[in-house]
């Protein structure tokens, strides 16, 4: 049987990939325990000094978790599948961000949602031409997980509630601009690159400046500008209120002033589900100043409620099941949801310590 995950250790090096190139590296609830397992035991293994992380295939690095499986699931025991889901992958998600060893994540083609999880809080992130970058949950009625909730607040101004509000794709340069990667390589060199680590002792003592030196050798800097910093003052004056009605009608009133971009970022946000809507922004300002295990806490309270939410499925139907990118969202205004449905969303008895 072939595994979903690969896992070796060479030279002092543990090498982790992705293995399901056909689901785009989608994250079943048996890779991240696999890949959690194999992280908490690498930690302490001095035969370990090195950590890098990959994806299968010549498409992504990982599309997210496989939101296919809890739509299949919604009327048997999905909570219970819930559970064991997220406490793992956001166990996993926070132990990447506290590692004792580098980490290094190689971002070619589709990095989303879980992708991000797995390595937004890596020591050394790899972008290529080929990155797409994306927090896309929005688009099937659920929220930005994997520590969003963190990490978008220590976005430059108001580009990670634009990111979590809209869905948007970013490109290399943006990527790196918003501080979720750090380094840029062209994706020929990436085989190059990994027969140099292939062909070196690593120890412990030295491997983050080895591994510095040897980035530094195959990676450049982007010449391009990133689009995202371009649209920083818009992005912040629009962003900047407090409700989401109120972020609406400031883009509604650019795009009468004949702002193209205000009107398309308008008709983008106007097509998610209300209820996932009201609910990010008001988890983006919980937040804010918070701790990134508190964030993650927050996150699986969200998680566990979205299973019982009609938007979460409806979305997966519409995008990826049937495909048909007409969701029937309920309520399907921004009005009807209230500040008693939005609370109830962040009730749940139940943390990654559990």
């Amino acid at each position: 049987m072939e595994t979903n995950i690969l896992c070796n250790i060479d030279r002092g090096v543990g090498w982790l990939k992705l293995n399901r190139p056909q689901a785009l590296n989608a994250l079943t609830a048996e890779m991240v325990e696999s890949l959690k397992t194999t992280l908490d035991t690498w930690r302490a293994d001095p035969k370990v000094s090195l950590i890098c992380i990959s994806g299968e295939g010549t498409k992504g690095l990982c599309a997210g978790g496989d939101m296919r499986f809890f739509y299949n699931q919604r009327n048997a025991n999905v909570e219970e599948h819930a559970r064991r889901f997220f406490t793992t992958e956001y166990r996993m998600d926070l132990m990447i961000h506290q590692y004792p060893k580098p980490i290094l994540v190689y971002m070619n083609g589709i990095v989303m949602g879980g992708g991000v999880g797995l390595s937004v809080g890596a020591s050394e992130r790899i972008v290529t031409e080929k990155t797409k970058w994306a927090m896309p949950e929005m688009n099937i009625g659920f929220f930005p997980d994997v520590g969003a909730s963190y990490f978008l607040n220590k976005m430059p101004g108001h580009v990670g509630r634009y990111l979590a509000l809209t869905g948007a794709t970013i490109q290399p340069a943006d990527v790196i601009y918003v501080g979720a990667a750090n380094r840029y390589m062209e994706s020929t060199r990436w085989e190059e690159f990994i027969y140099e680590i292939q062909n070196k002792n690593w120890n412990l003592d030295d491997a983050r400046k080895q591994i510095c030196e040897l980035l530094d050798s195959f990676c450049s800097h982007l010449v391009e500008e990133s689009p995202l910093s371009a649209l920083q003052l818009k992005i912040d004056k629009y962003f900047a209120y407090e409700t989401l009605e109120e972020i609406v009608a400031s883009l509604g009133m650019a795009a009468d002033s004949g702002d193209d971009w205000a009107s398309k970022t308008k008709s983008t946000i106007q097509s998610k589900s209300p209820t996932s809507l009201k609910v990010t922004l008001s988890q983006l300002q919980k937040g804010n100043n918070q701790s990134l295990t508190s964030c993650f806490n927050m996150e699986l309270k969200l998680s566990m409620n979205f299973m019982k939410n009609h938007d979460f499925y409806e979305g997966v139907r519409s995008v990826l099941v049937e495909k048909d990118r007409k969701p029937h969202w309920r309520p399907n205004s921004l009005a009807d949801v209230s500040k008693e449905d939005i609370g109830r969303h962040f009730n749940h008895n139940i943390n990654i310590s559990n």
